[in-house]
């Protein structure tokens, strides 16, 4: 049977990169919101920074509840 093709450590880099990439990808949707609906420049660097902070909170979440769904699998 073949294995996993990623190491541990090539697996965490990775996770690592797709929650860092998840962050960003609020943040900069955010930014880009404001700007579009007519923000000057401190405004949208107040809605990156705000929509960063909202990605992380969103992180923390779903790092949380995806956890409670290994447990159950787990456990059968």
């Amino acid at each position: 049977m073949v294995g996993p093709s990623l190491s541990d450590d090539e697996m965490r880099l990775a996770s690592y990169r797709l929650q860092i990439g998840f962050v960003l990808l609020v943040g900069v949707s955010a930014g880009f919101i404001a700007l579009a609906a007519g923000a000057v420049l401190p405004q949208v660097g107040i809605a990156f920074a705000g929509g960063t902070l909202l990605g992380i909170a969103l992180l923390v979440f779903l790092s949380y509840w995806g956890r409670e769904f290994v447990g159950v699998n787990r456990r059968r």
